[in-house]
């Protein structure tokens, strides 16, 4: 079975800088000419599906095995928009220095992982352009160490495994200017506040668009309120993403040329796109994956698509609003079911929520296990998951 699944990598205005594809299989498919024939098939669908729709245009870093370089399967990606990653249990001899040599010189970008820095020079320093330090693994006089020894070197260096915003504080006070991990889905939480009059207010757009039937003049007037919200939900209505031939210019007549299913999906994108505006772009990109996944995946299960959508869009709300979820939960217009599972309590309703977080973990044996209990076909999860990556990719400009 085919696993995959893409992690952000950040810079310090909290834009993705690239992406980390990662494309596995199963542990008995990693080997031989299996494993060269896997690892070919991946790179190849890649390309089918097109490496861009994957990262939005961003550079994407590929793990590689000793293999897929001495077999040059990597020359099927753009070299321009591509960074090779080399583990450090690779053993690189002398002509896999100069396969990489040679890829570099296409222009293929080098990343090292897992470096340990002892007195042996690793072969591929003097070249690689990012080196991946692990936040777990090293401490922060080890960290040190290496940023002396890396003094006068050009290579860029990427905080990894950055998993708290007390990590993202402290790479950012080692001058570290890349950040790989789920620092920004934590932010510090404000405490004992009530959620602000404005975003109680979208709440209330929210309600009265989960209303049926939908008040027209209402819900017009209520989003006529708000400036920003009525540009970009205008900007949404009149995206190819939603193939309108005619262009709209109010409100009313959004809902009219649309419908009101179709409208309530895009003023409820709208309102999401506002909330999170003061948050770094991904975890938008993030809610959006999660919502399409677990409204593709919903026919897996029994669940209701529409409800599955709204889990997965307001399961990222802590993140935008950073008020904890008790905070407003009671406010969303959802099930008390829907709710319970974005409180995080354990019911079917939040099943492939669960899946597409353990997913983003890259926590398989979790991944397995929900799945197994649920009675889930992994590999359709897989590619509902590739989906919903495409559908945001190609949403993503209707958002700016």
């Amino acid at each position: 079975m085919r696993y995959v699944a893409r992690h952000p990598i950040l810079n310090l205005q909290g834009h993705v800088q690239a992406y980390e594809l990662l494309f596995q299989m199963n542990p008995q498919e990693v080997v031989g000419e299996i494993g060269v024939h896997a690892a070919r098939t991946i790179l190849d669908d890649t390309v089918l599906y097109g490496m861009d729709r994957f990262t939005g245009g961003a550079k994407a870093f590929v793990n590689c095995t000793a293999e897929t370089l001495d077999r040059r399967l990597v020359d099927v990606l753009p070299p321009q928009k591509t960074v090779l990653q080399l583990p450090e249990s690779m053993q690189l001899d002398p002509r896999l220095v100069n396969i990489c040599a040679s890829l570099k010189e296409a222009g293929f970008g080098l990343a090292l992982l897992d470096f340990s820095w002892d007195l042996t020079p690793h072969p591929l320093l003097y070249m690689a352009d990012y080196l991946k330090v692990d936040f777990c693994r090293f401490d922060a006089m080890e960290r040190k160490y290496l940023r002396k020894r890396l003094t006068n070197s050009k290579i860029t260096l990427i905080a990894d495994k950055i998993e708290s915003q007390e990590a993202y504080n402290e790479a950012c006070a080692e001058k570290f200017t890349l950040f790989q991990g789920y620092y920004f889905c934590h932010p510090v939480m404000i405490q004992n506040a009530k959620v602000p009059a404005n975003r109680l207010y979208h709440f209330e757009i929210l309600r009265q668009l989960n209303s049926d039937p939908l008040d027209l003049h209402k819900v017009s007037q209520l989003v006529m309120r708000d400036a920003a919200l009525v540009y970009r939900l205008l900007r949404l209505v009149n995206s190819p993403v939603y193939a309108q031939y005619q262009e709209v210019r109010s409100i009313e007549s959004a809902i009219m040329v649309v419908g009101e299913a179709a409208f309530r999906r895009i003023a409820t994108l709208a309102i999401l796109s506002e909330l999170s505006s003061a948050q770094p772009p991904e975890i938008l990109h993030m809610a959006l994956v999660r919502a399409r996944f677990c409204e593709l995946a919903a026919k897996l299960c029994g669940l209701d698509p529409d409800e599955q959508y709204l889990l997965g869009m307001f399961s990222l709300l802590p993140a935008m609003l950073r008020y904890p979820m008790e905070a407003f939960a009671p406010d969303l217009p959802l099930r008390n079911e829907i709710r319970q599972a974005l409180l995080g309590l354990v019911i079917p309703e939040r099943s492939l929520l669960a899946w597409i977080e353990a997913h983003e973990r890259n926590d398989q044996a979790e991944e397995y296990s929900i799945a197994e209990s649920y009675g889930l076909n992994e590999q359709r999860l897989i590619q509902f998951y590739i989906d919903a990556i495409l559908w945001d990719e190609a949403s993503a400009s209707a958002l700016c």
